[in-house]
């Protein structure tokens, strides 16, 4: 799956990206902020995300900036919730980039990704220490659940207290709507089955 946000592009990722994703996330401070992401990260973390098997319907995709040249400068996918809980958000941008509204943008764009998917419903968390991601859920349209439960980080070794948030994709929220072109590859999603 793809998509192009008013400056951005989210696309799967390939092999080749590995060394432009290793420089985008190996920052300590991006990693400790992620379930998944291990501390120190090498470009063989890079290469064996890109070529986990993913369910169609949960991609992980790179934020890229078409108008500099595809520079990779994030990540976003949706994962799979816990038993019968819908499925979350994830999304991350390089220092570099942090400050210019990237977060949101992917964000709003990974969340149309999914409404066309046919989700209706998503979770999406941060670390307590992190209230600039809840400020991004926010503008994307999600809504504090007033819970506050833990998240595992491989980058902190261990659960950190995680503020949880909840979004109704059918609600036609209006910071979620209009602002992204839709597009869909089969032969993407043909070969994602292909390796599963």
């Amino acid at each position: 799956m793809f998509i192009r946000t008013e400056r951005l592009f989210l696309r799967p990722a390939w092999a080749e990206d590995a060394p432009a994703l290793t420089r985008a996330i190996a920052h300590a401070p991006v990693a400790r902020m992620l379930a998944r992401v291990p501390w120190p990260y090498e470009e063989s973390d890079a290469l064996a995300w890109i070529g986990a098997p993913r369910d169609p319907l949960l991609p992980g995709l790179l934020v890229t900036i078409p108008d500099e040249g595809g520079t990779v400068i994030g990540g976003c996918g949706l994962h799979a919730g816990a038993e019968g809980a819908p499925a979350e958000v994830g999304y991350w941008i390089t220092p570099a980039a942090q400050g210019h509204g990237y977060a949101r943008e992917a964000l709003s764009g990974l969340l149309a990704i999914a409404r066309m998917a046919g989700h209706r419903h998503l979770r999406g968390r941060h670390m307590a220490d992190n209230p600039a991601s809840g400020r991004v859920l926010v503008a994307a349209g999600f809504r504090p659940t007033e819970a506050v439960g833990t998240c595992a980080s491989l980058a902190r070794g261990g659960a950190a207290p995680a503020v949880e948030y909840e979004t109704d994709l059918a609600d036609g929220d209006p910071a979620q709507a209009g602002r992204s072109a839709w597009v869909r590859s089969d032969a993407y999603v043909a070969g994602i089955n292909a390796a599963a």
